[in-house]
């Protein structure tokens, strides 16, 4: 038997500390007239992890909203998926502390992934996979980010662009008659745009050494340029792919949810859609580029904000280091 998805509720959490573009001036050689003409950013959050904001705590703390929303307990979960490229530990994996957070008491499988950017698509396509097909009934999925770890802020062409935060959803079955579903979704990884945006010390083939640290070999290093070209291309493929695959056309759908990478990459994939600036949401002026976490963010508040109602069409589209990418179509 084949059940259809609903998104049930979603949640977020942002730090506390709020990481200006004037504040940056400080830091580096930048102005805010410079990095918001180029970004769309005028601010970020940037997480304290002494003072209860690790991943994994703003995970827990979205996940509670977003089982509140769900009315829910974390006990109705039967799988979490939770997304992010900065975990508390290498060992154990992020969710099983999450889990111990939200004061789980069933034993439920965890699944870490690390799609970055595009973690939280990945995640919408692993859950409703499992729904559609019957094997759990609720799962939780999360995009939590701490970016500001592999940040090297001498460099302004990446300490300007990411910001710390989480975003969470429930995803479930549709009660029979629901109009509410997730229609179609696309994934994939382009391998060759792999080198445009890394960080690779640390893991088996660069481990962590006193030269590594001396060559500022440590901190997240980006191609924007190469990027920008990929983004843009694989941002439209995926979207028209996923709106076919859903039956639908360009022009059925009321809001894209892109994720908050640059405005001018939303802005260029918008026009390559002929989807227009106001059904677009962005919300990239106030958070930055927090990966997994940006569609779930700007998902919830836009539903917060009355923006997104219940039976709208809604495209979720985004992209990763990898190149990794992905779109979903869904009625909310």
């Amino acid at each position: 038997m084949q059940y259809k998805t609903k998104i049930l509720g979603t949640g977020k959490y942002l730090p506390k500390k709020v990481l200006t573009n004037f504040d940056i001036e400080k830091i580096v050689d930048t102005s805010d007239q410079w990095i918001f003409e180029r970004t769309g950013i005028k601010e970020r959050r940037i997480s304290n992890p002494e003072g209860g904001e690790l991943p994994s705590d703003m995970a827990a703390m979205a996940s509670e909203n977003a089982l509140n929303a769900a009315n829910l307990t974390p006990n109705d979960i039967d799988l979490i998926i939770l997304s992010t490229v900065f975990p508390d530990y290498r060992l154990p994996c992020t969710t099983s502390v999450v889990m111990e957070k939200l004061g789980m008491t069933k034993q439920c499988p965890g699944i870490d992934i690390s799609p970055a950017c595009s973690g939280f698509v990945y995640g919408v396509h692993i859950a409703e996979s499992f729904i559609r097909n019957g094997t759990y009934k609720n799962v939780l999925v999360i995009g939590t980010e701490k970016l500001s770890g592999g940040l090297n802020w001498k460099d302004r062409s990446t300490c300007i662009l990411f910001g710390d935060g989480c975003g969470a959803a429930v995803l479930g079955r549709a009660p029979e008659g629901d109009k509410s579903e997730i229609l179609s979704s696309v994934i994939q990884t382009d391998h060759t745009g792999g080198k445009f945006l890394h960080m690779k010390e640390g893991g088996a083939a660069i481990p962590f050494s006193k030269e590594i640290l001396e060559e500022d070999d440590h901190y997240i290093k980006m191609a924007g340029r190469d990027l920008f070209k990929v983004a843009t291309r694989t941002l439209s493929d995926n979207a028209k792919e996923a709106i076919e695959k859903a039956n639908l056309k360009l022009s059925d759908i009321k809001w894209m949810v892109p994720h908050q990478a640059n405005i001018r990459i939303i802005e260029k994939c918008g026009e390559l859609l002929g989807i227009p600036s106001e059904k677009v949401i962005v919300n990239i002026q106030k958070y930055g580029n927090t990966s997994a976490a940006t569609i779930p963010i700007a998902f919830h508040e836009a539903i917060e904000e009355g923006k997104i109602k219940r039976g709208d069409l809604v495209l979720f589209n985004a992209f990763g280091a990898g190149v990794t990418s992905g779109a979903t179509v869904l009625r909310y």
